[in-house]
């Protein structure tokens, strides 16, 4: 059978753009492409990148209180949304702009449209087109969703925060996750009024116990009202914005309300089970260790298959693919040991096990260190920072590491390759301390705080 295409990609993100691209520039397939919105995906348009600007711009308000203490004569400060917003703008068209680019360097055909399954080999397009594949990819990643209570449509969801008008002057941000997480502190630092409601006993699920602790104590030092255990039961438009009935039964008006509560797969209404995709039961994609579905022309990467929904992995996974259908090389994305950062204020670095998860698997040693930095301590201000390592008894292997500080995430992508290469806690004592910084004590953590 004769196919229009070797490889059609259903979806312009991070990973559908890098899988199109090399298997178009690098194994000489015919490679089109299809997406419905902006190309760049939620990182790059609607997640990882804006919101990272959003920390940086957060972060000037202390920098500048901080900076008297050094000396610094600051005058007034104040933050102008509009200003931001409009330099915000053109930078995210500046990378639609290098991503379209990059696909049309490597030959890659692109469609603006939405595009469906058909079947095993054939995608039909919004604007009506039908057109066939020898191998279909699916990078469509996911959406953010809202609780199913009365009138969830009052609150916005992460993709709204970028198109506001105004910043409000009083938010409510309800969940407990990275993603509720890091917008309390963003706009924390913005000066807005911020209250956070999280059902559960500490944000961060997942995460290391004693790192997301000292992240909560932090965030309630820096002016966050963070209410656990509590959610919304019933929220009503008021003059003025929102009223929120709180299960603790406080109640309360704000200008607005941000469900950061989950995301789902995007796989809604794209005939994926009618062509024998399997789907799983919150809609993700169902693969096998190399991306391909339960219809064997069928690939799935990124978010939209739930397994580690990280903007990195889903690269990883694109190329993985492309090394095992184009290249003849078999290659299993890996997904052990992946460093991630969490841009919370303060920021949390980790890669590997939490101290929690690996005293189920064996004996530990944990080596923990807080202290309050050189730089704000001179600046008499009483925030802390952690370093920790959990290590395995047996092996002397470092199983995961967490750091909870300021530049957290760099830090722990160089700790990542250590820990990835199987590095034992002597190497790391082996290793000279860089001083004075932050990470020397890393590298100066001599006795165990703790066995398990």
């Amino acid at each position: 059978m004769t196919f229009d295409y070797d490889l059609f990609v259903i979806g312009g993100g991070s990973g559908g753009v890098r899988a199109a691209r090399v298997a178009a520039g690098e194994a000489g397939a015919k490679v089109a492409l299809a997406e419905m919105d902006r190309y760049g995906g939620t990182c790059v348009i609607r997640g990882c990148v804006p919101k990272k600007l959003m920390v940086f711009a957060s972060e000037y308000s202390a920098i500048a209180e901080e900076a008297s203490s050094y000396g610094w004569s600051v005058g007034e400060m104040s933050f102008d949304w509009d200003t931001f917003k409009t330099r915000l703008n053109k930078e995210l068209d500046r990378l639609e702009g290098v991503y379209r680019k990059l696909l049309a360097g490597s030959g890659v055909t692109t469609f603006d449209a939405r595009a469906k399954v058909k079947d095993a080999h054939t995608v039909v397009l919004s604007t009506g087109e039908e057109i066939t594949a020898k191998h279909i990819l699916v990078a469509t990643g996911g959406r953010p969703v809202r609780p199913e209570i009365p009138n969830a449509e009052l609150g916005m969801v992460s993709d709204d925060v970028f198109h506001m008008d105004a910043l409000p002057k009083s938010i409510l941000i309800v969940g407990g996750g990275y993603i509720a997480s890091e917008f309390a502190g963003i706009f924390n630092g913005l000066g807005v009024e911020v209250t956070q409601f999280y059902r559960g006993a500490q944000i961060l699920r997942g995460f290391d116990d004693e790192a997301r602790g000292l992240i909560a104590e932090e965030m309630q030092m820096n002016g966050i009202d963070l209410s656990l255990g509590t959610n919304i039961e019933m929220m009503e438009p008021v003059e003025g914005g929102i009223l929120v009935k709180a299960t603790t039964g406080e109640e309360k008006v704000f200008e607005k309300v941000l469900f950061a509560t989950g995301r789902d797969p995007n796989t809604w209404d794209m005939g994926l089970e009618e062509a024998g995709v399997t789907l799983g039961r919150r809609g993700e994609i169902v693969v096998d260790a190399y991306s391909q579905t339960t219809v064997p022309s069928i690939y799935a990467i990124g978010d939209v298959t739930d397994r580690v929904n990280l903007t990195p992995v889903a690269i990883r996974e694109g190329m993985a693919f492309v090394e095992t259908v184009f290249k003849g090389n078999p290659v299993s994305p890996d997904h052990d040991l992946i460093p991630t950062a969490v841009f919370t204020q303060p920021e949390f670095g980790t890669v590997g096990l939490s101290e929690e998860a690996a005293r189920d698997l064996e004996p530990i040693e944990v080596y923990t260190t807080s202290f309050r930095p050189m730089q704000t301590s001179f600046a008499d201000r009483p925030n802390r920072v952690l370093m920790k390592l959990i290590v395995s008894q047996a092996s002397r292997k470092v199983l995961g590491c967490h750091i909870v500080a300021p530049a957290a995430g760099e830090m722990i992508q160089l700790a990542g390759i250590a820990v990835k290469m199987g590095a034992t806690k002597e190497d790391f004592d082996r290793t000279v301390a860089v001083h004075p910084t932050m990470s020397e004590e890393i590298v100066t953590m001599r006795n165990p705080t703790r066995k398990s």
